[in-house]
C-alpha cells in the first residue's frame, strides 16, 4: 500500500483543532495535548522534511520494507528453527528464494514504473505541505486512526468483493495477487499497478474526509501498511492483533490465508463484521490439501 504516499497530505487545509473526543464523548481534556512536545520537536528540527511532498512516500516505502524484511528473515530462519516454524500457518511449505525474488521483482517494478515517477511529479509541482502548530489531542489521534480504519475497512470490503464477483476485474487486475495459495509478507504488494494505486488512494483520502491532523494521517498510513504485511505474513503468533481483539472481530493472518486458499471468503482487510453480515466469513480450522483443491477448482471455474 505504498501508493498511499502518492496522495499523502493533500493540499487541503488540515483542521488541527477538531477535537473528536469532545464532539463524540463530551470529555474535558487538557488544553495542551500530551503529543505536543513531540510535535514541537518535529516542527523545530524536521519541519522542512515534514513539509516535503515526498515525506508520505518515504515513510510508506520505509515502513513497508521494514516490515517485509523482518518477516522475510523469519521465513528464512523458520525451516531450521522449530520453535519459530511452529507458528507458521503452513510449516511444511517453506518460503523459497524463488518466491522472494519473484514477489520482490514485481514490487520493485511497480515502484520504479509508477511510484517513483508520481513521487518526482509531486516533488516538482506541489508546494510544501502546511503544518499546523498544534498537535492533536491523544484521544483525537486514536479516534482518528480508528475512524479511518473503520471507513477504509468498509471501502476495501466492497472494492475487494467487486474484484472477485466481476470476472473481468478478477482476470484483469486481481488474479495477480492470488497466484500464491499460501501468502507470505512479500505477497502484500504482489499486485497489479491498478490495485496498488487504488488502495493507496483510499488510505490517503480517508483522513482528509474525516478531517484528521496530518500526524494522525501519517500514523494511519503506517498502521495500514503494518497490518497488511501482518495479514500476509503467514504466521499466527500469540501476540498477533487478531488474538488481542476480542470476539473474533479482527481478521488477521489465518483468515486472510483462508481467503487466498478459498477466495470466496474473508474479503475485509481488518474487521470481520462485514463478512459476518454478508455471509462471506470463514474461520479456518485446518490447512489441508482439500482446501487447496477447492481453491484450484474455483479458479478454473472463473
Amino acid at each position: 500500500m505504498n501508493a498511499s504516499g502518492l496522495f499523502g497530505c493533500l493540499a487541503l487545509p488540515w483542521i488541527s483543532h477538531l477535537d473528536v473526543s469532545n464532539l463524540i464523548l463530551g470529555l474535558e481534556l487538557p488544553e495542551q495535548s500530551i503529543l505536543q512536545p513531540g510535535w514541537d520537536y518535529l516542527l523545530q528540527y524536521y519541519q522542512a522534511e515534514l513539509r516535503s511532498p515526498l515525506f508520505p512516500v518515504i515513510i510508506s516505502i520505509s515502513t513497508y520494507f521494514l516490515m517485509v524484511t523482518i518477516y522475510t528473515v523469519l521465513d528464512l530462519l523458520a525451516p531450521s528453527w522449530p520453535s519459530l516454524n511452529r507458528y507458521r500457518l503452513h510449516p511444511d511449505r517453506p518460503v523459497t528464494w524463488e518466491n522472494i525474488w519473484t514477489t520482490l521483482g514485481l514490487t520493485a517494478y511497480n515502484h520504479l514504473m509508477y511510484i517513483f515517477p508520481a513521487a518526482v511529479g509531486q516533488w516538482l509541482w506541489r508546494p510544501p505541505i502546511p503544518l499546523p502548530p498544534d498537535a492533536p489531542s491523544l484521544m483525537s489521534f486514536l479516534l482518528g486512526i480508528l475512524g479511518c480504519t473503520i471507513l477504509f475497512d468498509f471501502q476495501y470490503y466492497l472494492w475487494h468483493l467487486l474484484h472477485h464477483r466481476v470476472a473481468w476485474l478478477y482476470r484483469t487486475f486481481h488474479v495477480v495477487h492470488h497466484q500464491y495459495l499460501q501468502p507470505f509478507s512479500l505477497v502484500t504488494q504482489y499486485l497489479s499497478a491498478w490495485e496498488l494505486i487504488s488502495v493507496g488512494f483510499w488510505t490517503t483520502v480517508d483522513p482528509v474526509l474525516l478531517q484528521c491532523h496530518c500526524l494522525t494521517s501519517w500514523a494511519f498510513m503506517m498502521f495500514t501498511i503494518c497490518i497488511a504485511a501482518e495479514d500476509h505474513c503467514g504466521y499466527d503468533f500469540p501476540w498477533s492483533l487478531h488474538r488481542l481483539v476480542p470476539f473474533g472481530l479482527w481478521g488477521g493472518p489465518p483468515k486472510h490465508d483462508a481467503h487466498h486458499r478459498m477466495p470466496g471468503t474473508n474479503f475485509a482487510p481488518f474487521f470481520s463484521h462485514w463478512d459476518w453480515l454478508a455471509g462471506t466469513h470463514l474461520v479456518p480450522t485446518s490447512t489441508e490439501d482439500t482446501s487447496v483443491t477447492e481453491d484450484l477448482k474455483w479458479r478454473n471455474d472463473k
